[in-house]
C-alpha cells in the first residue's frame, strides 16, 4: 500500500522539526510541515539556518517506524541528500553532498539538512528530516560565507525560472516554492518506497551516495576536531560558541589540527574516512569530529 502524504503550508513557526514533534502524534507518515518563515531555524553543528520569508523552502518531512535499525540511521542522511541533489538536477543543477548533510552546487551551499531521530530499542520509531533549500533567494547575508539558491544557479547557466515547470505564474524570475516542494517530495517518496522497507538492500543507495560526494578523491585541507568540545562551529576559524548554565554565550577558540587529505568513502555506519597525506594512514571522522576548509 503506497504512502500518502500531507503538506501543510504554515505562515510562521519557529522551526518546522520543533513544529513536527509538537504534532508528531496526531499526523502521519510522510507528513510534511512547511513554513514561509522560520524564527529558530536550525542547521547542523548548533548553526542556526537563516532564510529570507516566502523565497526558499523551510520543511520538515516525519517518517515513523521507518523499518531502520539503529545502526543503519545514516540512510536516513542518504536519502534526504539525494533526493535534493536529484531534484536539482532536473533544472540542470550539478550538485554534490558535502558530508554529511549539505548540498553543495561547486564551491558555494544551496541546502542544509538536519536529521533528528527516536530510538526505541534498536531501532528507530520515528525521524523528523528538516531541509532548508534555498531557491529565490539572491542576496544573503554578508556573513553567509558561501551561500548561492536555484535562480543564482540558473543565472550562472543563461536560464531562468520560467524555462521549468515549477516557475511562478506571478514572476518569469522566480520558482514557484510549493510547486518545487511537490516535485521534491515525489522524489523523496521513490526513495522512501525503495529503502524503507523492511527487506530492503541499503547497499545501492550507498554507492549512490558515494557517487555523488562532494571533493571526494580530490586533496583537500581538512581540520581535525577530534576529542574537542562540540558546539556550534565556525569554519577554519575553529570559533566554538556554547551555552553556558547560567544561559549565557561563551565563544572560545577550538584549537583543531588542519592537515591535508582525501575523503576515501564511508564506514559502515556512515563515518567519514579519509586519507591523511601527511601519514599516509586512513582515518575514521564522526560527526563534528572534522571540519572542511573552504
Amino acid at each position: 500500500m503506497k504512502n500518502k502524504r500531507r503538506i501543510m503550508w504554515l505562515e510562521r513557526v519557529d522551526s518546522t522539526n520543533d513544529e513536527a514533534r509538537r504534532h508528531i502524534s496526531d499526523i502521519d507518515n510522510l507528513s510534511v510541515v512547511s513554513a514561509l518563515s522560520q524564527t529558530a531555524g536550525r542547521g547542523q553543528r548548533g548553526n542556526t539556518w537563516t532564510s529570507n520569508a516566502g523565497e526558499n523552502l523551510m520543511f520538515s518531512i516525519v517518517l515513523k517506524s521507518p523499518a531502520l535499525m539503529a545502526e543503519d540511521h545514516f540512510a536516513l542522511n542518504e536519502i534526504a541528500a539525494l533526493s535534493v541533489a536529484d531534484f536539482l538536477s532536473t533544472y540542470g543543477i550539478k550538485a554534490e553532498i558535502k558530508w554529511p548533510n549539505d548540498i553543495y552546487v561547486g564551491e558555494k551551499k544551496i541546502c542544509g539538512i538536519l536529521i533528528e531521530n527516536s530510538f526505541r530499542g534498536k531501532t528507530i520509531s520515528s525521524s523528523i528530516i528538516g531541509i532548508g533549500l534555498n531557491i529565490n533567494q539572491r542576496n544573503f547575508n554578508v556573513n553567509l560565507p558561501n551561500p548561492t539558491s536555484m535562480v543564482l544557479c540558473m543565472q550562472n547557466q543563461g536560464t531562468q525560472p520560467k524555462d521549468h515547470k515549477c516557475h511562478s505564474e506571478r514572476s518569469e524570475e522566480s520558482f514557484d516554492i510549493k510547486a518545487c516542494l511537490d516535485g521534491f517530495m515525489d522524489i523523496f517518496t521513490t526513495y522512501h518506497d525503495r529503502f524503507l522497507s523492511s527487506d530492503s538492500d541499503l547497499s545501492p543507495l550507498r554507492q549512490l551516495y558515494l557517487d555523488s560526494l562532494w571533493r571526494s578523491g580530490k586533496p583537500s585541507r581538512f581540520i581535525d576536531y577530534t576529542g574537542l568540545p562540540s558546539g556550534h562551529l565556525d569554519g577554519p576559524m575553529n570559533i566554538c560558541t556554547e551555552k553556558t548554565p547560567d544561559s549565557g554565550i561563551t565563544s572560545t577558540i577550538r584549537t583543531g589540527k588542519e592537515f591535508p587529505g582525501i575523503i576515501r568513502g564511508l564506514s559502515s555506519t556512515g563515518n567519514l574516512l579519509v586519507e591523511d597525506l601527511t601519514t599516509g594512514q586512513i582515518r575514521e571522522f564522526g560527526f563534528k569530529e572534522i571540519g572542511y576548509i573552504l
